[in-house]
């Protein structure tokens, strides 16, 4: 266990563009530049802001908020469908532009990224690679683009110096100056400390991230955490590196909000082969495998109603997660206002795995495979299931905003 704060020179930059899919959006549209700008999932009373332009924060508005209630904060406030596609497009000219810098590059979500310079010789400055960097956004995707860089010895305090200046701004933090950036910030500033962890905390008396620094490593193992996450707090706030982890995923889902409260039963289940069509490529684009299905929905009056099963086999084809999902609608009740699905049990897919229903996995892995071919060269669903014919126009693809696994 490392006591003292990490000295070694910081070598982890972290680059965030500043509000990604207004920014993107204001880009490609210049009458929208300076102007309040939220991006909505789909038009509907009930939809949510997904993100907002830094014109449309300054009146208050937030991520979550719905947007009847952001546009009474924000005179003017123009609502924009969101356009995934051309999320991912600027998502992949963003990866190419922190690759040409380092071979050890981790894409956190659609618009952030992580260079590790440790591996390299003769490593330049890298405040001047930062500047490189915003001036590439412009050059190279367009004058509206602003991005903050964060530099600092390990991945937590790079991400911590990437907000401390937005929008456009550039810092770092180091052993010299970390005890002066803590006293600036509020314990939910720290990436990790939300709510619930602020109250425990508060719970020991540590109410600002000067005092979560100065708490005894013991304590933060034996007495808050009770658990070795206390111990990786202790030496993260120091600088030292203990994020570097890519965790394996564990289930694949979708979810959807139903647009009208009063579908017939069977235009509800053509939403959910819809879910289970689009759980069933994000399976097979991961190259897994699943056991196991979990349906949910929500009713209008807020219960929450799921059922599950798990198989003896493994199963990937859209055909196989929607029977078993259909299956377990049947006995769900009505008046749903909400429907999801999830699989689970997750394993890594091979040649030698039977499918469900006994075939050789090989005729169905031909099949599907084929299917998945014209999707991705012609566009998402090209070929679907016919009962979803009229699904297109209400269950969107959803923005991945914290997930890289489908890009």
């Amino acid at each position: 266990m490392r006591d003292g704060y990490n000295f070694e020179k910081p070598l982890i930059m972290h680059v965030d563009l500043n509000s990604a899919f207004a920014t993107i959006e204001q880009q490609s549209r210049p009458l929208l530049r300076n102007k309040p700008v939220a991006i909505i999932n789909r038009r509907t009373e009930h939809t949510s802001i997904v993100t907002a332009s830094y014109e449309a924060k300054s009146y208050g508005v937030k991520v979550g908020m719905k947007f009847a209630e952001a546009a009474r904060l924000a005179p003017g406030l123009i609502a924009i469908e969101s356009d995934p596609a051309k999320y991912r497009f600027v998502y992949q000219k963003l990866m190419a532009i922190l690759n040409s810098y380092s071979p050890y590059v981790v894409m956190k979500s659609i618009d952030e990224g992580v260079i590790d310079f440790h591996h390299m010789s003769n490593c330049p400055n890298l405040i001047d690679i930062g500047h490189e960097i915003k001036r590439r956004l412009r050059d190279e995707i367009g004058v509206a683009m602003r991005c903050n860089v964060g530099i600092g010895p390990n991945r937590f305090l790079a991400k911590t110096a990437a907000g401390l200046h937005k929008p456009d701004g550039m810092d770092l933090i180091d052993a010299d100056n970390l005890r002066t950036v803590y006293a600036t910030l509020k314990l939910t500033d720290l990436t990790g400390i939300a709510g619930q962890m602020e109250k425990r905390l508060n719970a020991v008396g540590v109410f600002t991230p000067l005092e979560f620094l100065d708490t005894d490593k013991i304590a933060l193992q034996k007495v808050v955490f009770k658990s070795i996450t206390g111990c990786q707090w202790y030496e993260r706030l120091r600088g030292y590196e203990v994020d570097d982890v890519v965790a394996d995923t564990r289930t694949v889902g979708r979810q959807y909000v139903l647009e009208n409260r009063n579908l017939t039963r069977q235009q509800t289940t053509n939403r959910l082969h819809h879910l289970c069509e689009s759980v069933g490529s994000r399976l097979r684009f991961q190259s897994k495998a699943a056991r196991g299905v979990y349906v949910y929905i929500r009713t209008v009056d807020h219960q929450l109603w799921h059922a599950s099963r798990i198989c003896q086999l493994p199963f990937y084809s859209d055909k196989t997660i929607n029977f078993i999902a259909q299956q377990l609608f049947m006995n769900a009740p009505d008046r749903i206002m909400e429907i999801g699905i999830h699989c689970y049990e997750l394993t890594d897919n091979d040649d030698s795995q039977m499918s469900l229903f006994c075939d050789t996995l090989a005729r169905e892995q031909q099949l599907v495979g084929a299917v998945d071919d014209i999707n991705k060269r012609f566009g998402d669903r090209t070929i679907h299931s016919a009962d979803t014919l009229n699904t297109n126009e209400f269950v969107k693809q959803k923005i991945p905003f914290g997930s890289t696994k489908y890009l």
